[in-house]
């Protein structure tokens, strides 16, 4: 078995680190790049936090727009940084030789003509789907022009990798002949959940004996079903006066509209907001909860939080769709239809049925120790690289 490519430009258009779903990927990307003896210049954006890892470079270009972060979607500032991106890559390849240009999503775009430039190969890693950022009118044409981009990335990519297998088919769909790989996601983080501060967050989080803990991990973007969650929980609440619900994620701004929607319809009482949760951290709130939520509407691609969710061993209730379908089935989720009232009903009948709870919990852990894990992740990616065609 021949060793990987010793040299990479990692590009990543997305703030690194931060707690969302492609810097976490990126993530174990340069971590099992990094256990396989690989020397990475991660390229990024001037957002987030350090990752000392044996090996790694991180570069970030110069924050000339004065901005504190970067929206997740299509934005301006996703193009102004794009352009800055590239003109830095221009710069790192005429100071030194990359054996690998590896890009993550719109990175890839731009990633062309640096391979082209620098003979180098090209990995593109492909982590959504553009339906999924659909909206109005200028936002489909912008979405429509970043398809047709992403599609002549795939076409010109030494090797493409897809998070879930529906972007595997849609990159298979314009280039059948091309090596297309399967990498999955795995649960963001690699700590288990510590049994005293599970006990301690179940004390805290309950207001009262016998609730039960019902949690939400997610941004509060569109897709995700946000509205659909906080259209249900009124409904829950009325009918079932155990549920407490635990909301992590969301900026201080859309949680203070959240509130004040669930103040207007009496269930502000019933929930609770610990905001944006270390990925090391989220274990033990995970373990603390007694039911798990993904109210996902829109997309293919498979939602990150089912990886924590499946390695915290608890049931987990999902909206019925393509995106949920991708790693959970009904021996590992409750199943309901994308609306309020079939979400709130499915909550309040397996608030009633711990046993049932606990049945689909235990199958859904499974699928961590015999798949979805980092050693299945390193050993997929290795193989990517190893794959690639001898530089010419």
């Amino acid at each position: 078995m021949t060793a990987p490519p010793s040299r990479v430009l990692f590009i990543s258009p997305q703030p690194f680190f931060q707690w969302r779903g492609s810097p976490i990927r990126v993530g174990f990307n340069l971590l099992a790049l990094s256990e396989l003896g690989c020397e990475i210049d991660l390229l990024t954006l001037p957002f987030g936090e350090d990752y000392p890892l044996p090996g790694l470079r991180i570069i970030r270009v110069a924050n000339v727009c004065g901005r504190e972060n970067i929206p997740i979607g299509p934005s301006i500032w996703k193009f102004v940084f794009a352009a800055k991106l590239w003109i830095r890559a221009r710069k790192l390849i005429r100071e030194r030789p990359y054996d690998v240009i590896h890009a993550v999503e719109d990175a890839g775009i731009f990633a062309v003509s640096l391979a082209r430039f620098s003979r180098a190969r090209l990995i593109f890693e492909k982590h959504s789907d553009p339906d999924s950022y659909r909206g109005g009118g200028m936002r489909n044409l912008i979405m429509t022009l970043y398809s047709r981009a992403e599609a002549h990335a795939i076409r010109h990519a030494d090797a493409v990798i897809g998070t879930g297998e529906s972007l595997v088919e849609q990159a298979r769909s314009i280039v059948p002949e091309k090596p297309i790989y399967h990498i999955f996601d795995i649960p963001s983080s690699l700590v288990e959940p510590d049994p005293k501060r599970v006990r301690e967050l179940k004390k805290s989080l309950r207001r009262r004996a016998g609730e039960i803990l019902i949690t939400y991990v997610g941004s509060f973007a569109v897709y995700q079903g946000i509205e659909l969650l906080f259209d249900a929980i009124p409904r829950i609440v009325r009918r079932e006066p155990r549920a407490r619900f635990i909301i992590i994620g969301g900026t201080p701004e859309e949680i203070e509209a959240r509130k004040r929607q669930l103040r207007a319809a009496g269930a502000e009482g019933a929930v609770s907001f610990p905001g944006k949760v270390p990925p090391d951290r989220l274990p033990d709130y995970l373990a603390a909860s007694d039911l798990l939520l993904s109210p996902r509407l829109a997309g293919t691609n498979t939602p990150l939080k089912l990886l924590d969710y499946l390695k915290a061993g608890r049931c987990i209730l999902a909206t019925d769709n393509r995106a949920n379908r991708q790693i959970l089935c009904e021996e590992s989720a409750c199943f309901v239809r994308p609306d309020p009232e079939a979400f709130s009903v499915g909550v309040c009948r397996l608030i009633s049925d711990p046993v049932g709870r606990e049945r689909l919990a235990c199958r859904g852990k499974e699928l961590i120790g015999t798949t979805y894990n980092f050693g299945e992740f390193k050993r997929r990616l290795r193989r990517v690289y190893e794959s690639l065609p001898n530089p010419g």
